[in-house]
C-alpha cells in the first residue's frame, strides 16, 4: 500500500444506503450530474485508473476518501458497470438533462404540425435508442442487425403513436394538444426500451449472489429490470412534459410573449431543464440499481442449478440498467 487511505472502503457499492429512497436519490444526483459531461478524457482516465488501482490495493499517495468517492462517481458516470467500456457521451446518464431539455423543449414548442411531430419524435426516439443501448444491462454483445431492427421498430412505433394521438386531439381544447408529446413519449418508452433490450429478454441478464458471484443468466430478471426502467423513464417525463405546457399556455396569453414570440422555445427549454434536473435523479432512484428477486421467481432450470450448487441462496441480484 502506497498511501494512508485504508483499503476497506467498498467502492463497488454506492456511497449512500441504497435500501432507502433518499440514499438512492443522493447516489443518482451524483451519477446524473450534467457537469460530468464536460469532463475531459484525461479526467475520466485518471478516475478510471484511481478506481481500478484502489480495487487492486494500490492507493495514489495523498488520496483522500472524498477524492476516492469523487473518482468513483466520475468513473460510474462514464464507464459501463458490466462491461467497463467507456459509454457514448450522449448516452450517459449525465447527458440526460442537457439532451432531454433541448429535445423535449422543442417537442413541446413545435407540436402543431405533422412534419414537426414526426421530426422531433424521430429525434427523441433516436436519442432514447442510444441511451437504452448505452445503459443496457449485462455484458453480452448485440449485433448491428439486432440493433438496427430494434431501432427501426421502436422509432416507427413511436412516430405512429404520436401521429395517432395528434389526430385524436384535433377537436379538443388547445391545451390538450400540448400533452400529445407527453402521451407519445410515455407510449413510446413502452415500445422503445423492450425493443432496444430485446436480446436481454431472449437470452437473459447476469444474476449474482450478494457477493457478486455470477450464478447464470435470467430472462425473468430481464423482464423485471425492463419494467422498472420503463416506469422510471415515464416518471422522468411527467414533470418535464406536464408542467411546462400549463405554464406556457398561460404565458402565451400575456402581452410579453405575444410581443416576443421568439422567446417561446428558450423559455420552454429552460422550464423543461429545471424540471429534469430534479426529475431525472429522483425517478432513477425509484428502484435500486442493484435490483433483486427471489430464486423462486427465476426460470425452473436456473432455480435448479442454483439450488444444487448454492442451496443457501434465496435471493439473486442484477443490474437493472438505466
Amino acid at each position: 500500500m502506497s498511501g494512508d487511505l485504508p483499503l476497506n472502503i467498498n467502492i463497488k457499492e454506492p456511497r449512500w444506503d441504497q435500501g432507502t429512497f433518499m440514499g438512492r436519490a443522493q447516489h443518482f444526483f451524483m451519477v446524473t450530474d450534467p457537469r460530468n459531461v464536460l469532463l475531459s478524457s484525461e479526467v475520466l482516465e485518471d478516475a478510471r485508473v484511481t478506481v481500478e488501482n484502489y480495487r487492486l490495493g494500490v492507493v495514489k499517495p495523498g488520496l483522500t476518501e472524498d477524492q476516492l468517492w469523487r473518482a468513483k462517481y466520475i468513473y460510474d458516470s462514464a464507464f459501463h458497470p458490466d462491461t467497463g467500456e467507456k459509454m457514448l457521451l450522449i448516452g450517459r446518464m449525465s447527458a440526460q438533462v442537457p439532451m432531454n431539455m433541448t429535445i423535449t423543449g422543442c417537442m413541446l414548442t413545435f407540436y402543431r404540425t405533422t412534419p414537426a411531430v414526426v421530426f422531433w419524435q424521430w429525434v427523441n426516439q433516436s436519442f432514447n435508442a442510444i441511451v437504452n443501448y448505452t445503459n443496457r444491462s449485462g455484458d453480452a454483445p448485440i449485433t448491428m442487425n439486432q440493433l438496427g431492427a430494434a431501432y427501426v421498430s421502436a422509432t416507427t412505433g413511436a412516430v405512429v403513436t404520436a401521429l395517432g394521438l395528434k389526430s385524436l386531439t384535433k377537436h379538443l381544447p388547445a391545451i390538450m394538444g400540448r400533452f400529445v408529446p407527453f402521451a407519445a413519449v410515455a407510449a413510446a418508452n413502452c415500445i422503445n426500451i423492450p425493443f432496444m433490450r430485446q436480446r436481454e429478454l431472449k437470452h437473459g441478464i447476469p444474476v449474482t449472489d450478494a457477493e457478486g458471484n455470477r450464478l447464470g443468466e435470467s430472462s425473468q430478471a430481464a423482464q423485471q429490470a425492463i419494467v422498472q426502467v420503463v416506469v422510471s423513464r415515464i416518471g422522468m417525463a411527467v414533470p418535464a412534459m406536464a408542467i411546462p405546457p400549463v405554464i406556457m399556455n398561460a404565458l402565451e396569453k400575456k402581452a410579453f410573449l405575444k410581443r416576443f414570440p421568439v422567446l417561446n422555445a428558450p423559455i420552454q427549454v429552460g422550464l423543461v431543464g429545471l424540471c429534469l434536473v430534479f426529475a431525472t435523479p429522483l425517478c432513477c432512484a425509484l428502484f435500486p440499481q442493484k435490483s433483486s428477486m427471489k430464486v423462486s421467481g427465476l426460470e425452473p432450470e436456473l432455480q435448479e442449478r442454483i439450488r444444487q450448487n448454492n442451496p443457501h441462496i434465496t435471493t439473486v441480484y442484477f443490474n437493472k440498467g438505466l
